[in-house]
């Protein structure tokens, strides 16, 4: 696996990622400089550690993982989602802190399933494995941060139904990952 098919690669692995920090940007209000460059480390690194991940779950139960990686996603990102949804229609209580470590470390984990998978995949193709990880982890470094800037200005423009689309997007991540698993 040459380079270009690294970097290729890193960018769709960066997709889901992206979208979250479009969603990240648009319903933080006043996000800083400071707080995209949080996300981008909290995506990139899963991103970076999970191909780790897989090759060593490959050893043991590649087969199992694959089976279920898109069902865990699914139902981390719909959780997300919907809990968003409920919070920005809810009257008396106030979001919770999508900045949070425990938030940014489930969104991280959701969306970066596939890279769990790639790993198995890496291994099977003799690619420069660490180099390989190190590029995925920089690529969704560079696609969250800019994602995050990206969201701030459709936040702008969405006002308060910034939140409820952001969980809708988490939703149809969520599904879109889940429905590319199980259709033929």
């Amino acid at each position: 696996m040459d380079i270009l098919s690294i970097i290729l690669l890193g960018i769709a692995l960066a997709m889901d990622a992206f979208s979250v920090s479009i969603t990240d940007g648009m319903i933080v209000k006043n996000i800083r400089r400071r707080d995209a460059l949080k996300i981008g480390l909290f995506f990139g690194f899963f991103q970076f550690l999970m191909p780790r991940v897989g090759i060593f779950l490959s050893n043991f139960a590649s087969q199992y993982i694959e089976a279920v990686d898109h069902w865990i996603a699914f139902a981390l990102l719909a959780f997300l989602g919907a809990h968003m949804i409920a919070e920005a229609r809810s009257m008396h209580e106030l979001p919770k802190n999508p900045l949070s470590f425990s938030t940014l470390t489930v969104m991280a984990i959701a969306t970066s399933i596939d890279a769990l998978a790639t790993g198995i995949t890496l291994s099977a193709l003799n690619a420069p494995f660490l180099l390989s990880c190190i590029i995925i982890g920089m690529t969704a470094f560079l696609c969250s941060v800019l994602g995050v800037f990206i969201g701030k200005h459709f936040g702008d423009f969405l006002g308060s139904k910034a939140e409820i689309a952001g969980g809708v997007v988490l939703i149809l991540i969520g599904l879109k990952t889940l429905l590319e698993h199980i259709t033929p």
